[in-house]
């Protein structure tokens, strides 16, 4: 099977052109280092020539609310017109559990976008809903640092490592189309203070992390719940701890 990767060169991309590889399939990574732009179309005709599925895991390179939506709606919708006179039958993207709660966002009303624009296509398609990755606390972090303080807002988030986002996404590419969403997470749930607390304690970070109700989480305000899937979520086996150990 032929499985176009769009964003196959970064953090979740790379890693599912290796798995998807590794279990035989021609795994094939677009991005602008490899011809392919999709804000603008280049490649994308020649890329989804025989290919079976298309994945979406690119992300924007900018988070400024126009320049993010700008980028979803430009990108998806060049990919869905090539891969719809490509004839390619399943369209898969990578999104973020609790995407439709956080519409205060910017960026997440664009991540809404996207997926909007896939389910008017009428292209069979999947939705892989992912947790916030590990590799993603020291981010985190900066982006809610003031002075030496970490100011986080009052909530839970169950955190997945970026490998078992790859393998899920991966699983999802080779199935039948869901017309829907699937949730996958990490297998434990952390206040989300403590989950940056430890990634910086792991790292020898001496910054303190504290709480505070009137922070937003990428300019949503969160319930304790927001960011955590739902009951019927696919939960990973990697924990927070065992994938600190391998840091060092």
């Amino acid at each position: 099977m032929k499985v176009v990767v769009i964003g196959g060169t970064g953090l979740i991309g790379s890693q599912l052109v290796a798995r998807l590889t590794e279990h035989g399939h021609e795994a094939v990574p677009a991005a602008p280092t490899t011809g392919v732009n999709t804000l603008t179309g280049e490649g994308l005709a020649d890329v989804l020539k025989g290919a079976s599925v298309v994945v979406d895991v690119s992300n924007s390179p900018s988070f400024e609310d126009q320049a993010v939506m700008d980028f979803f709606r430009a990108s998806t919708a060049n990919i869905l017109k090539a891969q719809a006179e490509a004839g390619v039958a399943h369209h898969v993207a990578l999104s973020v559990v609790g995407t439709e709660r956080l519409q205060d966002s910017g960026y997440f009303r664009a991540k809404q976008a996207q997926e909007d624009l896939i389910k008017a296509s009428g292209i069979p398609y999947s939705l892989v809903h992912a947790t916030q990755f590990f590799e993603f606390a020291q981010g985190l972090a900066d982006g809610a640092t003031e002075g030496d303080t970490v100011r986080l807002p009052v909530a839970k988030i169950q955190p997945m490592f970026s490998g078992d986002v790859a393998a899920a996404v991966g699983r999802t590419a080779v199935g039948g189309p869901l017309g829907g969403v699937v949730e996958v997470a990490g297998p434990e749930t952390f206040p989300i203070d403590e989950f940056i607390r430890r990634g910086l304690a792991a790292k020898d970070d001496p910054r303190t992390v504290v709480t505070d109700p009137q922070v937003r989480y990428w300019g949503a305000e969160l319930r304790e719940d927001t960011l955590l899937p739902g009951p019927g979520a696919d939960l990973a086996e990697t924990r927070f701890s065992d994938w600190l150990a391998r840091q060092k």
